[in-house]
């Protein structure tokens, strides 16, 4: 499987300014993508986009980089368009084409254009100019990722560091035929899991709404100060590292938080011999909601802050190694209906209580109605009692 990794690495000071050049090359690149595009849409064939072969053909040997370093900007521009268009088939009217123009852009070696040593030096080649091969660019890794390594990127954020795409050698387990399991995404409980065994699954995520409402809250203290200064000054531009500083140290603490809250389901599903997962899908929620106007500006915000795209992500792949799959479903009124006498209503406890004397936990309510509403397209009864397993991510 591929998988990826970020590993820090020694250069000498020659060779880390060659590398800001290589960056610096790659904005151009992409500079010269989004000018091509915008002039074949204008003028050359109007109301078509630029195919691939075309776009690779006008950047071929325009540039101080290996060709395939080239290809690989190419790639990411055709991918962001590809990206906007799906959005914008959804409804979702606010996506934009790729537009902004870069000063620096992350430079990739895929295939032939780097080599590896057995004493851990990666040779990063910068192709053939003027009929001679330049010298490459070396970097020194102490410990590389065991297995077949694809594809090199050279990125920056606050140190420099190379994320690296290997083929760990291992296969994705095979599917085979077990239970069924329905997850309700929330922001209080990030996951809320039921299986047809009645076992129950609640992970919270208060950990993940403090780092965000931390992060909000000294983000704001920052650009207050920032505010109050010269733009461009000292000053200025010290507030403007503190900021950088903070949203890349936020990140690597969200992130780690939801592997750690992902993970622990995964383990679960295993022992509940699950084989297929119905997700409940929240996509749109957010846009939706802050159309409302009663709705409070702090709600808006937990909102905003609620990370279920990440989660998603992280259980597709997690799941898949393991032979999971995982499915979305419509999860349309499933918190608010009770499955015993179907009446609908909007709870504000932790527990969903009904008139006819039904009670669950709001969110494993809501997960085992998505799986009643996946396996037998509509929201039924469970007979036995849930016998429910709650884990705090520490």
């Amino acid at each position: 499987m591929l998988r990826g990794q970020k590993v820090a690495f020694r250069a000498s000071k020659r060779d880390l300014e060659r590398l800001w050049a290589c960056n610096r090359e790659s904005a151009r690149v992409w500079n010269e993508c989004l000018r091509l595009a915008k002039e074949y849409f204008l003028t050359i064939r109007p109301q078509r986009s630029i195919s691939k072969s075309e776009l690779q053909k006008h950047t071929k040997g325009r540039f101080h980089l290996h060709s395939q370093s080239i290809q690989a900007v190419c790639h990411k521009y055709l991918f962001a368009r590809q990206s906007a268009q799906a959005a914008i088939q959804k409804g979702l009217h606010h996506a934009r084409y790729p537009y902004k123009q870069k000063k620096l852009f992350n430079t990739k070696w895929a295939k032939d254009g780097f080599k590896v040593h057995e004493n851990g030096t990666i040779a990063l080649s910068m192709g053939i100019h003027g009929g001679k091969r330049e010298e490459p660019i070396l970097v020194h890794v102490s410990h590389l990722p065991k297995g077949t390594i694809k594809e090199i990127e050279c990125c920056y954020n606050h140190g420099w560091y190379l994320a690296i795409t290997y083929d760990d050698g291992q296969e994705a387990k095979a599917y085979q035929p077990g239970r069924s399991g329905g997850v309700d995404l929330g922001e209080i409980h990030t996951i809320g899991a039921f299986c047809e065994n009645d076992q129950a699954l609640l992970i919270t995520g208060r950990k993940v709404r403090s780092l965000h409402r931390l992060r909000n809250k000294k983000l704001a203290d920052i650009q207050r100060r920032q505010s109050k200064c010269q733009k461009g000054s000292r000053r200025w531009k010290k507030y403007e590292r503190a900021k950088r500083y903070l949203l890349s140290k936020s990140e690597r603490q969200l992130r780690d938080a939801l592997h750690k809250t992902t993970k622990p389901f995964v383990d679960w599903c295993l022992a509940q011999s699950v084989s297929d997962v119905y997700l409940g899908n929240v996509e749109g929620v957010q846009r939706h909601t802050r159309k409302k106007k009663k709705v409070h500006r702090k709600q808006a915000q937990k909102l905003s802050n609620w990370s279920f795209g990440k989660v998603k992500q992280y259980l597709a792949y997690k799941l898949a190694q393991q032979g999971i799959r995982l499915k979305e479903v419509d999860e349309s009124y499933t918190s608010q209906t009770c499955p015993v006498c179907q009446k609908r209503q909007k709870g504000s406890q932790r527990i969903f209580a009904c008139s006819c004397g039904y009670q669950e936990h709001r969110d494993i309510h809501g997960a085992r109605n998505i799986l009643s509403k996946a396996l037998h397209q509509e929201i039924a009864p469970w007979d036995m009692p849930t016998t429910l397993t709650y884990l705090r991510i520490a």
